[in-house]
């Protein structure tokens, strides 16, 4: 997703348009996910994708839409100062421009972004401890999630440079008291990262609910996990394409329940 928007050779602007409709259904789908795996928060929390090219634009939500009832062609392109670079007839919701834009500013590799106020992850983003390795899917995300303390509703733009250095380069963000984040490379990468971040965080508060002493493998063996996970681990076997295979599943499934995403 790091092509050019536009250059000089004959039907480039067709293909552009091809790429961003593409994105567009990408992204229409992902809403239709969230909202099917029920992490929404009514009209509230955001998912946007960085368009290709020089001038910084990103597609998000229409602000009042519920996640159900977002289409590739609802969606708002925007530029990094909150404007529509299009004609549209909604808004954007202040608090996800002030998110979102810090970070497609700020990491050239986060194409997606993807912000959810989910009940399992409000209650990990308030516990002092954080995520904790109790799972094989927490272990994705071992020494790699950062912690941003909560200011407030995310208002102010003074808050995006904190925010950005809270997540360095980690693929995923725990908003204390507030909720969780994941970026990626495609918008398949972030709704899969925030998946099994959501998994791991259901799986921590139903362990602590148990009562019983909890058992944590120890830091080499959560290290190693994590570098099985993102196929960077020294081992006998690989299985590189899990994410591809489960991400064809996942949009075959939009298609049997939301085929009208790609309107």
């Amino acid at each position: 997703m790091t092509e050019p928007l536009t250059d000089d050779r004959p039907g480039t602007e067709t293909a552009d348009a091809a790429h961003e409709l593409r994105l567009r259904r990408e992204l229409a789908a992902v809403y239709r996910l969230v909202a099917h795996f029920r992490m929404t928060d009514l009209i509230f929390t955001h998912i946007s994708v960085r368009l290709p090219g020089p001038d910084h634009h990103f597609l998000i939500n229409p602000y009042g839409l519920l996640f159900e009832e977002i289409t590739a062609s609802n969606l708002v392109k925007i530029d990094l100062a909150g404007n529509a670079v299009e004609e549209t007839p909604y808004r954007v919701n202040p608090a996800g421009f002030v998110i979102h834009s810090a970070i497609h500013a700020a990491r050239p590799d986060a194409h997606c972004v993807l912000h959810t106020h989910t009940k399992a992850g409000c209650a990990v983003a308030a516990q002092r401890d954080g995520l904790l390795p109790l799972n094989q899917m927490s272990m994705e995300f071992h020494n790699r999630v950062g912690y941003h303390d909560y200011e407030g509703i995310a208002l102010n733009l003074d808050e995006q440079q904190r925010l950005v250095a809270d997540l360095g380069a980690h693929p995923a963000l725990i908003l204390r008291n507030h909720g969780l984040l994941t970026v990626g490379e495609t918008p398949a990468q972030a709704f899969l990262r925030m998946y099994y971040l959501e998994k791991a965080c259901e799986i921590q508060v139903t362990a602590q609910a148990g009562g019983a002493p909890l058992t944590v493998p120890s830091p080499e063996v959560c290290e190693y996990t994590a570098q099985q996970l993102s196929g960077t681990a020294d081992a006998d076997f690989q299985d590189d394409d899990a994410y591809d295979l489960a991400w064809a599943a996942l949009l075959r499934l939009v298609d049997r329940i939301a085929p009208d995403h790609r309107d």
